[in-house]
């Protein structure tokens, strides 16, 4: 059930009290208002087929979205850090809600969550945004998929990247890679005067869903190429953009349908697919 009052001290005296400051070169930006820590944690549980039960946060910082995920219910949190000097800010944390708070130090680019939990865990996180995308495409590629929904913080611009449909702007390599796997939303933008320091940029609130099944047979890492190939050069025809891969990119095309004088951003993520199908034999 969650809480209606927060026993520890306000996140500001956290702060002063173990002398903390945002890393600019690991990306760090801390919020130190609750009610939106608690509004993150609340869409967090609506996310997904399980309630708040089991969640894993990525870069707590002092412990803001700890806590606010603490007071709205979570049975168990297991937050990773990689940066040391937050360690006795969580641990205070820990002593506070007792047995409901593990804190892992390490580096979440080299943990898999899988093996720190068993399946239906939730991966809630504001994401320093220098491994935002990295974090991302490595939960994706996971196999099988353990968490059952991802609610991350991005820069606005990378969150519309993830969510963006064939023919939009921001249609791209990540939002194939992301839509293939997952049900992608925005579900609130978060403006820079929330964050100490704040940043230059608005943030978004993204939630992801995995899909059952994929949206169509493809094998990832070819998945990977053949966009990266199609989108690095997304001004281009297809049949002169995957040459990078392919010389008979034009023929491949023709036999899968698609017209090689179409752009990346017009093709689906099922015409993707049965790109990577076709032209695996030659990555």
């Amino acid at each position: 059930m969650p809480e209606t009052d927060d026993p520890l001290p306000p996140l500001r005296d956290i702060i002063r009290d173990h002398d903390l400051r945002a890393s600019k070169v690991l990306g760090q930006n801390f919020i130190l208002d609750l009610n939106l820590t608690r509004r993150i944690a609340r869409t967090a549980t609506q996310a997904g087929a399980t309630p708040l039960h089991k969640v894993i946060e990525i870069g707590p910082g002092p412990g803001g979205l700890t806590r606010g995920l603490l007071m709205e219910g979570a049975e168990h949190v297991t937050v990773i850090e990689a940066d040391e000097r937050f360690r006795p800010a969580l641990e205070d944390i820990a002593t506070t809600y007792p047995d409901r708070l593990s804190v892992v130090m390490g580096d979440a680019l080299k943990i898999n969550p899988s093996e720190i939990l068993e399946g239906n865990y939730k991966i809630v996180a504001n994401l320093p945004y220098n491994i935002a995308t990295p974090l991302l495409i490595k939960w994706l590629s996971q196999s099988p998929i353990g968490w059952d929904s991802l609610t991350l913080m991005f820069q606005k611009e990378v969150a519309q990247r993830i969510c963006a449909q064939p023919g939009e702007d921001n249609y791209g390599r990540l939002a194939v890679l992301s839509n293939w796997l997952a049900e992608t939303r925005i579900e609130f933008d978060v403006p820079a005067d929330v964050f100490v320091p704040p940043p230059k940029v608005t943030s978004a609130i993204v939630s992801l869903i995995p899909r059952e099944h994929p949206l169509a047979e493809a094998d990832l890492p070819t998945l990977e190429k053949v966009t990266a190939a199609a989108f690095g050069q997304r001004r281009k025809m297809l049949r002169a953009s995957l040459k990078q891969i392919t010389n008979e990119a034009e023929t491949i095309l023709i036999a899968c349908n698609i017209d090689p004088t179409r752009r990346a951003e017009t093709l689906t993520i099922e015409e993707f697919c049965t790109l990577a199908r076709a032209l695996k034999e030659y990555i």
